[in-house]
């Protein structure tokens, strides 16, 4: 009998991640880079779905597999409305949320796009796994400050969850018996208690939080009233400077962490300072989680590419070490995350939801 692969897909703003499956067993993985100026002509991410998805279809051609070898086609979440976490069956009303962007622009709403265009070509199954917009928070975590504007779940669902998933697994204890602080360093930083499994709460890593690579993180609000008041900066130009040309960028030019580090041991002292206030923010936010959870943490997990840099996690372990034991578990665990809840879902542990019976 013919094998019968998933086959998973995370887009980013820069590259697709792509990955075959053979139950648990990764077969083929690719990095799709997508060159900056064959992305320029895009005016938006959705305009990108047929040359993405002309992409993914010659690497599976190259690779010499074809649609019918295919169980399934589970792709990253995106900007959806707010839903409890899980596998999701891609449906027509996920599509059209996802095509309007419904909280927001991002790669990853190409996720869910890509996956049902491939499957549909031969009628089998399409999934997202905890989308960023994955929303379980407490309601008084859902309280800014300000009634016209309530704080929101937006966050790294799924490479969080997988992470809570494995470290459940290697100690043997079940998700729902688990308290953890789960801090998630890429491209955008989100720092997360996670209260009995859940994420009850996070820093949403497009305006709040630790400044990271690419994003500014959490400023003082009257500075950027005046900035946007001033007449020398669009409000594009405003939004890109917050996301995309924030943090490492703004301060080095460069979202590289390698880099940094690269400078930092060649002397370059600026560059010191700036990786260090990173780190510094970043365990301020870790302190916050502590009290959401009264105290009560089972461990501290840093994960994310940033979780490579030992002078990072040196510098955030040390800060904040006296809360709990710090996990670490570089890189990110979401191809395999994807694959996992198509998975349980196809070997009939779990059932999918259906995105419009589930929002909130």
């Amino acid at each position: 009998m013919e094998k019968k692969y998933v086959l998973a897909i995370n887009p980013g703003s820069t590259s697709t991640k792509v990955s075959l499956y053979d139950r648990n067993d990764e077969i083929k993985t690719k990095k799709l880079d997508h060159i900056a100026k064959d992305l320029e002509g895009f005016d938006s991410v959705v305009s990108q779905y047929d040359y993405r998805l002309g992409i993914i279809m010659d690497w599976l051609r190259e690779e010499g597999v074809t649609l019918d070898q295919l169980e399934a086609v589970v792709g990253r979440g995106g900007l959806l409305k707010p839903m409890p976490s899980g596998t999701y069956k891609v449906t027509d009303a996920m599509i059209e949320d996802l095509k309007i962007g419904i909280q927001g622009q991002h790669a990853s709403n190409l996720g869910g796009l890509l996956a049902r265009g491939i499957a549909e070509q031969t009628g089998i199954p399409s999934f997202i796994v905890d989308p960023v917009a994955v929303d379980e928070f407490e309601d008084v975590a859902r309280l800014s400050g300000l009634k016209e504007i309530p704080r929101k779940s937006l966050v790294h669902a799924l490479n969080i969850k997988a992470v809570c998933h494995r470290y459940s697994r290697e100690r043997d204890i079940p998700m729902d018996e688990l308290n953890l602080i789960v801090a998630h360093l890429g491209g955008g930083i989100s720092v997360s208690p996670i209260k009995n499994g859940k994420i009850v709460d996070a820093n949403n890593a497009n305006n709040m939080g630790p400044f990271s690579p690419e994003r500014a993180g959490g400023l003082p609000v009257w500075d950027i009233i005046d900035m946007c008041y001033s007449g020398d900066y669009t409000e594009g130009q405003i939004k890109k400077m917050l996301v995309g040309k924030g943090g490492l960028v703004s301060y080095l030019g460069t979202f590289d962490g390698r880099e940094v580090v690269k400078r930092i041991e060649a002397g370059d002292e600026y560059a010191r300072l700036i990786y260090d206030a990173m780190a510094y923010q970043i365990g301020k936010e870790i302190g916050a989680c502590g009290p959401v959870l009264k105290g009560k943490v089972s461990t501290v997990i840093l994960t994310g590419g940033l979780a490579y840099s030992a002078y990072l996690v040196d510098m955030i372990s040390e800060m904040v070490s006296f809360i709990a034991p710090v996990t670490v578990y570089p890189g990110e665990d979401e191809m395999i995350a994807l694959n996992q809840g198509a998975r349980r879902v196809l070997d009939g542990e779990e059932e999918y939801k259906i995105y419009e019976n589930e929002v909130k």
